[in-house]
C-alpha cells in the first residue's frame, strides 16, 4: 500500500535533481530555524539563571522543572498581550522594524557550518555574507527608534548606529587576520583547516608548532573579537542604546507584545550567532580538540559528534557572554567610543600587517 513512498523519498532526497535540491535545502532551513528557536528559549533561561546566581537569587524556578518552561510561558504572554502602537508612530515602519531584525538574525545562520556536511549555504564568501547581514541588523533598530516618534527611542537608535558601525570596523580587521591564516573566506574551509588538534586552531596560529609565532597576535584578536561582539549585539556592558538609567529602555521603549518579543529574539539569536562565529573562527568550530580517527565510522555519527562539539563551544561562549553581562558595569558612551576607535581599531590594523608578514615570510608552504 505504501510502496510508492520509497521512490518518492528517493526522488526528493536526490540532490542532483532540482526538486531534490530544493526539498533538502528547505528541510535544512526549517531544521536550523526550529533548532535555533528552541535553543533560544532554553539559552534565555540559562542566561537568566546565570544572572540570578551572580546576584544570589533564584531566577526562573516555577514554570516547569527548575523553571525550564519559563521562556515558553513568556512566549504565550507576549503573543496574547494587546498590540499597542503609539498614536504618532509610523505604523508600517514601526511593525516592519522588528520583522527586519529577526529575519536578518535568523538568516545569518545560513552560512554557519554546524557540523561536517551540515551547512545550509556553503558559499565561498560566507564570511562576507555574515558580515553584510550582521551589518544590516542596525537598520531594524534605527527604523524602530525613528518610527516610535519619541525622543528616547530615537536617541537610542542613533547611539546604536554609531556603536555598531564603530565596532564593525575592528571586527572586520580581526576577520582579515583569520582569512590570512586560512587562505579562504569559506567558513566551512576555515573550520576544516583547523583539524588535527587544538594546536592547529587559529587562536594558536593555525599551523601547529610552526604557527605558535602568531599565537600572541591571534589570542589578542580573539579577545578583541569577543569584546566587539558584545558591542555589536548591544550586550552589557555596551548596551548603551537601551540604557535604562538614561533612555528608559532606549529604542524599545514604545514596543510591547509580539514586536518587543521579536526584537528580543533577534538580539538573542545574534548573541548565539556571534558565539558560534567565535568558535568557528578561532576555536576549530566542530573540530575535536584532539585528533580522532573516524575512518569506518558512520557519516551520520561523525556529524552528530561534530554538532555536539560545536554546540558545546557555542554554549561556552554564550555563558561567558552572560557572565560579562552580570559582572561588568556599564561603560559611559565616550568610553565606549574611545575603546573602539583608539584601542581596538589601531590594534587590529597592526595585527593585519603583522599576520600578513607572518603569512608571507614564515607560514608560506
Amino acid at each position: 500500500m505504501w510502496s510508492w513512498l520509497s521512490p518518492l523519498w528517493s526522488y526528493l532526497t536526490d540532490r542532483s535533481t532540482t526538486s531534490g535540491w530544493t526539498f533538502l535545502t528547505f528541510a535544512q532551513i526549517v531544521a536550523v530555524t526550529l533548532g535555533l528557536l528552541i535553543s533560544c528559549a532554553f539559552l534565555i533561561w540559562g542566561d537568566r539563571k546565570l544572572f540570578a546566581g551572580v546576584q544570589m537569587r533564584k531566577g526562573p524556578n516555577v514554570v516547569g522543572p527548575f523553571g525550564l518552561l519559563q521562556s515558553f510561558a513568556d512566549l504565550g504572554k507576549f503573543l496574547l498581550k494587546e498590540l499597542i502602537i503609539p498614536a504618532g508612530a509610523d505604523k508600517v515602519v514601526f511593525l516592519l522594524a522588528p520583522l527586519i531584525s529577526v529575519t536578518l538574525a535568523l538568516g545569518a545562520w545560513a552560512a554557519i557550518p554546524i557540523a561536517p556536511g551540515w551547512i545550509v549555504a556553503n558559499i565561498n564568501v560566507g564570511i562576507l555574507y555574515l558580515f553584510a547581514v550582521s551589518s544590516m541588523g542596525v537598520y531594524g533598530i534605527i527604523m524602530g527608534g525613528w518610527a516610535s516618534n519619541s525622543k528616547y527611542p530615537f536617541m537610542g537608535a542613533l547611539r546604536s548606529a554609531a556603536q555598531m558601525i564603530s565596532y564593525e570596523v575592528s571586527i572586520g580587521f580581526v576577520i582579515v587576520t583569520v582569512i590570512l591564516l586560512a587562505g579562504s573566506m569559506n567558513l566551512d574551509v576555515i573550520v576544516q583547516r583547523q583539524a588535527g588538534g587544538f594546536w592547529n586552531w587559529n587562536i594558536l596560529g593555525g599551523a601547529g608548532l610552526k604557527g605558535l609565532l602568531a599565537a600572541p597576535v591571534m589570542i589578542t584578536m580573539a579577545v578583541i573579537f569577543f569584546i566587539s561582539s558584545l558591542a555589536e549585539t548591544n550586550r552589557p556592558p555596551f548596551d548603551l542604546s537601551e540604557a535604562e538609567s538614561e533612555l528608559v529602555a532606549g529604542y524599545q521603549v514604545e514596543y510591547g507584545s509580539s514586536p518587543y518579543m521579536l526584537f528580543y529574539l533577534a538580539e538573542t539569536a545574534n548573541i548565539i550567532l556571534m558565539s558560534s562565529f567565535t568558535a568557528s573562527l578561532f576555536f576549530g568550530g566542530w573540530q575535536l580538540p584532539f585528533p580522532v580517527d573516524f575512518r569506518g565510522w558512520s557519516p551520520t555519527v561523525v556529524s552528530i559528534i561534530g554538532f555536539l562539539v560545536f554546540a558545546a563551544k557555542t554554549l561556552f561562549f554564550f555563558l561567558l557572554n552572560g557572565m560579562v553581562r552580570a559582572v561588568v558595569p556599564r561603560y559611559r558612551y565616550d568610553q565606549l567610543m574611545r575603546l573602539g576607535w583608539k584601542v581596538f581599531l589601531p590594534t587590529s590594523l597592526a595585527a593585519v600587517a603583522i599576520m600578513g608578514a607572518v603569512r608571507v615570510f614564515w607560514l608560506t608552504p
